[in-house]
């Protein structure tokens, strides 16, 4: 089930497929129905050429004693595309059997063919005169194949599912609660679920293949982002795309893409739990970077779960990331590079302090050349307590299947920290798009679904990537603010992969200065926990300040 090829990357990100002062809020949610509103928004035998028509609906809420109005848009929108102009160069044909005359129905008056129906939840500030001066933020979870229902139900849409303190799922049945940490008072929001995920499907005859690969979402979310764009009428707003997990893949690629193909130029772009090159992440024959990439988290985590020797004990999370960071990027790096040259004595000293910050004994780490995996960090750091530890959010822990086995492809474990939180958030869900926001539909919503075989472009390009279409944005784009988020139990995307990785991007010092990372005491989903979503929100007003006030960067030298 689990393997160390591309195709192990859908079981490690699929289901995300992810400190302030509290702010105070009144949880109570007077909910309203527009009497305009369509909340028979399942029309599944609407004409191809129309966008079915959305559920509108009025709701209140109170962020730090303040009443906010606004309303919350649930539906479709329907990607169409010109005859002869693909959205993606060389996408996969219609299916062999398709029948020319009706696909000549599905062209409407501007002759665009419907392709597929795109889900969305919007919300949107009420009262606000000039849409030109109001933020807009689109956001989407990875996978690939994820719904955006993790950020949706657990980050900073107005309603999200209610878990302890610590991100832990209650007893159900589940509660939805009004969210504290909101970020509507600060910038309207738009859900985006890719094609295939969430409600989101292509239409009759349609080959959903041709919306699932690298380049092919890229093109189709862009698409849809330049749809509502253009449908609500905000060419003018401050822009910002905000992505997690594999996300943030698809987050790099817009920049550029969206640029490039449409003109549309963001402010900024939110990388949370960043994935921007496989490389960094994937544990192959021969790459040694991944190894490098992990080593801090599992020294955050042995810490986390006090493994450590009394000295790296006494220290605080951020001092021992600092000191594993440091043996990582030299001794360790160069130990790796040195391979089975590296003198015996030479391989003794970094065995022993691989040990040291994780807790693994030095002759487990010779037995495996100096390279321990994720998995079999996730099965040993506490195999005496036969439990295993959460890839998502290391602070996790859950009994083990197979106690003492050794955490390799075939075991079939489990992630304790994804069990922690997918029954509330899809329960939260499924009630609140009925009940609150009236849109119904009989199809079942893919919180996680599996949209193999991905195509991730051809192998001889190396592995799967994203960063220089991000390197190209900002180049380009002086305007572009990019924040990294990182989290110090984030076992899927590790914070010390991130920033190498965008070390690596080889940018100017001025439009380096566009960047800006923020850590969490967290996991994956660092929203989850309940400081850290604090913090995530007073974070994200710094960040959103700094995109929209800028001086103009002058380049018509003289």
């Amino acid at each position: 089930m689990r393997s160390t090829s591309i195709s192990r990357l859908f079981a490690l990100l699929a289901t995300l497929a992810v400190c302030a002062a509290p702010l105070r809020a009144d949880t109570k949610s007077d909910v309203k129905v527009d009497i305009k509103s369509d909340t028979k928004a399942d029309k599944d035998d609407a004409k191809p050429d129309e966008d079915p028509a959305p559920s509108v609906t009025a709701h209140t809420i109170t962020v730090n004693g303040k009443v906010i109005k606004y309303h919350a848009t649930t539906g479709y929108i329907v990607l169409k595309e010109e005859e002869g102009k693909p959205l993606v160069k060389g996408a996969t044909p219609p299916p062999a059997d398709s029948d020319k005359s009706k696909d000549d129905d599905k062209r409407n008056k501007d002759g665009l063919k419907s392709k597929a129906r795109v889900f969305f939840v919007a919300y949107t500030l009420d009262d606000v005169t000039d849409p030109a001066t109001r933020p807009l933020t689109f956001c989407f979870n990875g996978g690939p194949g994820s719904a955006s229902i993790w950020l949706h139900m657990g980050a900073f849409a107005p309603r999200r599912a209610k878990l302890t303190d610590d991100g832990e799922a209650p007893p159900p049945p589940y509660q939805l609660v009004d969210n504290e940490s909101t970020w509507l008072d600060r910038t309207d929001l738009v859900f985006i679920d890719p094609v295939s995920t969430g409600y989101s499907r292509t239409l009759p005859k349609e080959n959903p293949a041709q919306y699932h690969g690298l380049k092919e979402d890229i093109a189709s979310v862009g698409d849809f982002i330049r749809l509502y764009t253009t449908q609500n009428s905000r060419w003018l707003s401050p822009k910002i795309v905000l992505g997690e997990s594999y996300g943030t893949t698809r987050a790099a690629g817009l920049s550029d893409y969206l640029q490039s193909r449409y003109g549309l130029y963001l402010n900024g772009i939110v990388l949370v739990s960043s994935a921007l090159n496989f490389g960094s992440i994937e544990f192959t024959p021969q790459n040694d970077t991944p190894y490098i990439g992990f080593l801090p988290t599992f020294a955050t985590t042995a810490w986390y779960h006090k493994k450590l020797s009394p000295d790296l004990q006494a220290k605080g999370v951020a001092e021992v990331a600092a000191l594993a960071r440091a043996f990582a990027d030299n001794d360790y790096t160069l130990a790796l590079a040195h391979g089975d040259t590296l003198p015996a004595g030479e391989k003794q000293r970094i065995a022993a302090e691989l040990s040291h910050l994780t807790s693994l004994s030095a002759a487990y780490w010779l037995q495996h050349k100096l390279r321990v995996t994720d998995f079999l960090f996730f099965t040993h750091l506490l195999m005496d307590e036969d439990k295993i530890i959460g890839r998502f959010d290391a602070r996790y822990t859950g009994h083990r299947y197979e106690p003492g086995t050794d955490g390799t492809a075939g075991d079939g474990e489990y992630d304790p920290s994804d069990e922690a939180v997918t029954g509330p958030l899809t329960a939260a869900f499924n009630d609140y798009v009925r009940r609150e926001l009236k849109f119904s539909s009989d199809i079942p919503y893919e919180t996680a679904t599996d949209v193999s075989p991905w195509n991730f472009g051809d192998a001889s390009e190396g592995f799967p990537s994203t960063a220089d279409d991000l390197r190209k944005a900002m180049t380009r784009n002086p305007y572009l603010k990019v924040w990294v988020t990182c989290s110090y139990y984030d076992l899927a995307t590790p914070y010390f992969a991130a920033e190498r990785l965008v070390a690596g991007l080889n940018l100017d010092a001025a439009t380096r200065a566009n960047l800006r990372f923020t850590y969490y005491e967290s996991g994956h989903m660092l929203y989850v926990h309940q400081p850290s979503r604090v913090k995530f929100k007073t974070d994200f007003e710094s960040f959103l300040h700094d995109a929209t006030n800028q001086d103009p960067v002058h380049t018509a030298a003289r």
